[in-house]
Order: structure tokens, then C-alpha cells, then sequence
């Protein structure tokens, strides 16, 4: 995620995406009083064309929408964007829940709540979600923030997939460790699809690709014949 701009300017918008006037109005009295800018919709149809043309800072999503559920669009704007989203509804039962989040919800509070609570909440994902980003002077080495899911090297982002920020990280954290295929693989997905061992070699190629083209000098990733793999650079900086 990007860092706020001119966050001490310009108060963050929190989108407040609610059908109950009373709790929809609750939320932005609160909110507002908290120092947040809002913005308030009542029909699910109008949530991702918002979210798209006019992006907010978070979203607060009731499940039980007219129109789309909440569980759509937040399944949509996955699609599109990693804006923090926590989850206000009714459903209290645990496979809701877990839904809610493994569809990419950032938290998930239960009605009735304490509208103190939710403000709370919002601030503790904010912080999560948008700490500063540190200055990276040249010669730095390798720093890996997993809050922001963003590597960078000599001060430079990397431009990685998942697979890839997962791998480098497992591999970085431990330099010198030779790590089979297998154990790579078990870090390298969260949904246990089935993959052969050869796309651990794919994935590797890509990273030193990327890595290279920032300092072709250096040898990050060695391959151990018969066994896996291991990290011959400097250990990461993780935050």
C-alpha cells in the first residue's frame, strides 16, 4: 500500500457503506468527530463505481445490502484494490466471518457494537495499513516490510507477485540456510494448490531477474545441486 499524502492536511476519507439510517449516521457523527472526512452509501450498486472513480482511505461494508452484498463488492474490489475494508454486519456466525476475511475483509466487528469501538478499530488498521514509509538511503540492502507487502533493495522497489515476496522473504530472513523445494513450497502458497517442484525454479529465475537488474554484481540465490536453494546476499531488514 501507498503512504498517505499530505495525511496532516487533508483529513482521511472513511467510506461508510450502511442501509440503517440510524447506524449509517452513528458512524459518520463519530467518525467525523474523530477527525475523519466521510462519506455515506446506502445501495450496494453504487459502492465499486465510487470506489473506482473516487477512492477512499477504508471502507466500512455492511454484508446485508440492497442491491449487491457486501461480500461482492468486497470480493470486486479485491479485483482492483488492496483500500483497507472491515466488515459491519448482523451475521455473527463463525463461517461468516471467516468468509469475510478470506475474501479479503481487513477486520470484521459484529452488530450491535460500540461506535467507540469501531472508531478505534479504523485507527488501529489505518496505522497498519499506512505507516510512513522509511527513507531507504543507497547501500541499504534489502528491506521487507510484510504490513505493506513491498520489498525494496538498495532503496529500489521490486515489482513481485505474491509467490515471489513470499519466497524472498522465507529465503532472505535465513541467508546461508539451503532450503529444499518442498519447504519452499509449503511457504509459498496459502491456498494448498498443486504445483510441481519445478515452479519453485520458475519463481526463482523471476526474482533473480528482477533483483539483477538492480545490482548485477551480486549473487543473490545460489542453487545447492540435488537439494534447493539458498540466499548468499546480506539478511533482510524486516518490518
Amino acid at each position: 500500500m501507498n503512504e498517505l499524502a499530505n495525511a496532516d492536511i487533508q483529513p482521511l476519507k472513511i467510506l461508510i457503506v450502511e442501509d440503517e439510517p440510524k447506524l449509517g449516521q452513528l458512524l459518520v457523527d463519530y467518525l467525523q468527530a474523530a477527525g475523519y472526512a466521510t462519506e455515506w452509501l446506502t445501495n450496494g450498486n453504487e459502492v465499486v463505481p465510487l470506489v473506482q472513480s473516487n477512492p477512499p482511505t477504508m471502507i466500512l461494508l455492511d454484508l446485508m445490502l440492497p442491491g449487491i452484498s457486501g461480500l461482492s463488492i468486497c470480493r470486486d474490489i479485491r479485483q482492483f484494490s488492496d483500500i483497507p475494508i472491515m466488515m459491519v454486519t448482523a451475521k455473527t456466525e463463525e463461517i461468516d466471518r471467516l468468509l469475510g476475511l478470506e475474501i479479503g475483509a481487513d477486520d470484521y466487528i459484529c452488530k450491535p457494537y460500540s461506535p467507540r469501538e469501531v472508531v478505534a478499530r479504523v485507527k488501529t488498521i489505518l496505522r497498519r495499513c499506512y505507516r510512513p514509509a522509511e527513507p531507504l538511503a543507497e547501500g541499504t540492502g534489502l528491506h521487507i516490510d510484510e504490513g505493506c507487502f513491498q520489498a525494496h533493495y538498495q532503496g529500489v522497489e521490486l515489482d513481485l507477485t505474491p509467490a515471489e515476496f513470499r519466497l524472498l522473504k522465507t529465503l532472505s530472513i535465513k541467508p546461508g540456510y539451503v532450503f529444499t523445494r518442498e519447504a519452499l513450497l509449503n511457504n509459498l502458497y496459502d491456498d494448498y494448490r498443486v504445483v510441481t517442484d519445478r515452479t519453485i525454479d520458475s519463481h526463482i529465475k523471476n526474482l533473480r531477474r528482477k533483483l539483477e537488474s538492480i545490482d548485477g554484481d551480486k549473487a543473490f540465490i545460489r542453487a545447492v545441486y540435488g537439494v534447493g536453494y539458498r540466499w548468499e546476499a546480506e539478511p533482510c531488514r524486516l518490518t
